[in-house]
């Protein structure tokens, strides 16, 4: 991971490198992080390593290299994993909580007002004409996403890319993501990176979670809807987020296969902008769950979304985080996740092309996508993911309505 003390602000006021570390301090400083945090998952995980290792001294780099192998283990959000570590260093459960509310809590609010005024203007033309640029921006930061994870990954290994190219084809020619593949890849880097078929002993049985679903779109300003139950909702966003592996990104292709394809309660526009709000907000880009959530039970749902879609998170570090890293080097636990996240960065991959066939509607918007990557890829200057989208809703509304 790059280092970028030099060309980042402090997010938080710098403190002498003797005060001692406490959690009123840490739920501050995450507070702030999830007000002011834009740059998605590398650059937060990149802010908590300079902020309180290098800066304020508050966890030794030894502390903060075990949580990232932790997050980059478990599924779920990189940075909200990291976040509730260094929360549960502090003060165990209690402090894994405390931290979690604040970081989320800015993006949250944000979000659920952003909202507020699409679902009841979204038929306007300026709102059209904004996500015509965004849509195609959105499109090339997903494809960057998935070669970034990809190439992390999977590196040389030629069994990993063949995982992922499968899962990409298979993704993109059925029009959603096949959960069930990621299982299999997983499975596949158990067996080929394990050392073979494994003998299942009890202690060796791991716990599961069960699928859920979700509930239809409301217009405008609403506390709740009158479809499906919020328990049915939760469980769908519990899932979402229990069985991502990869980063906030890699949650993409799970939700546009439940919330698009499988139960059409957002259309695949709604979707695309649900992605961008995510990416333009603060904080965590898994917001956008927040987002999706408002769009089909308003306040409640956003609410109930957002819970739920961070929840396994917070269970991931406070329950099997310790006894993990203690087994992080298990061959089968290591082969099971590099199979997994290949699948991820397949059907991440996936995704885009789908995406692309409804966003890409004029030569406009190609340009805008491509020069977009261009900006991504691009080593000179390191570009903002939220600086791209804000540029292409600029070029949306002068240019391409």
């Amino acid at each position: 991971m790059q280092r970028t003390r030099s060309t980042i602000a402090p997010l938080a006021e710098p403190s002498t490198p003797g005060q001692q570390r406490t959690l009123a301090g840490l739920a501050r400083y995450f507070m702030r992080l999830g007000s002011f945090g834009f740059g998605g998952p590398i650059a937060l995980v990149g802010y908590m390593q300079r902020d309180l290792v290098e800066a304020r001294s508050w966890f030794t780099e030894a502390e903060y290299r075990q949580g990232l192998a932790l997050a980059q283990t478990m599924p779920g959000p990189l940075a909200a994993q990291l976040a509730m570590w260094f929360g549960f260093l502090e003060a165990g459960v209690l402090g894994a909580a405390a931290v979690a509310v604040p970081f989320v809590a800015p993006a949250c609010v944000l979000v659920t007002v952003v909202a507020v005024f699409y679902a009841k203007y979204q038929g306007l033309p300026v709102v059209h004409e904004i996500f015509l640029g965004v849509g195609p921006a959105v499109l090339a930061i997903i494809a960057i996403a998935a070669y970034k994870l990809a190439r992390s990954t999977n590196k040389s290994d030629p069994l990993l890319w063949i995982i992922a190219a499968i899962v990409c084809a298979v993704t993109a020619a059925a029009n959603k993501e096949i959960f069930w593949l990621i299982l299999v890849a997983g499975a596949l880097g158990v067996i080929h990176y394990g050392g073979g078929l494994p003998k299942w002993r009890r202690r060796e049985r791991v716990a599961g979670f069960s699928p859920g679903g979700v509930l239809a779109t409301v217009k405008g300003f609403a506390w709740t809807s009158s479809g499906a139950s919020l328990g049915t909702m939760g469980l769908f966003f519990i899932k979402a987020s229990a069985f991502t592996f990869g980063s906030g990104l890699a949650i993409v292709p799970f939700l546009h296969q439940g919330l698009v394809h499988e139960h059409h309660w957002l259309t695949e526009r709604q979707f695309v902008d649900a992605v961008a709000i995510g990416l333009i907000s603060p904080g965590p880009v898994v917001i956008m769950a927040t987002f999706a959530g408002y769009l089909v039970a308003g306040v409640a749902g956003a609410l109930v979304a957002t819970v739920a879609v961070f929840l396994p998170v917070y269970f991931f570090v406070i329950i099997p985080g310790r006894t993990l890293r203690r087994h992080s080097e298990h061959p089968r636990l290591a082969g099971f996740i590099r199979g997994a996240t290949a699948a991820a960065a397949g059907a991440i991959a996936g995704a885009a092309i789908v995406i692309g066939e409804e966003v890409i509607t004029s030569a406009g918007s190609v340009i805008v996508s491509l020069v977009a990557l261009a900006a991504l890829l691009q080593r000179r200057v390191k570009v903002p993911e939220p600086a791209i989208v804000a540029a292409a809703a600029l070029v949306g509304v002068a240019v391409l309505r």
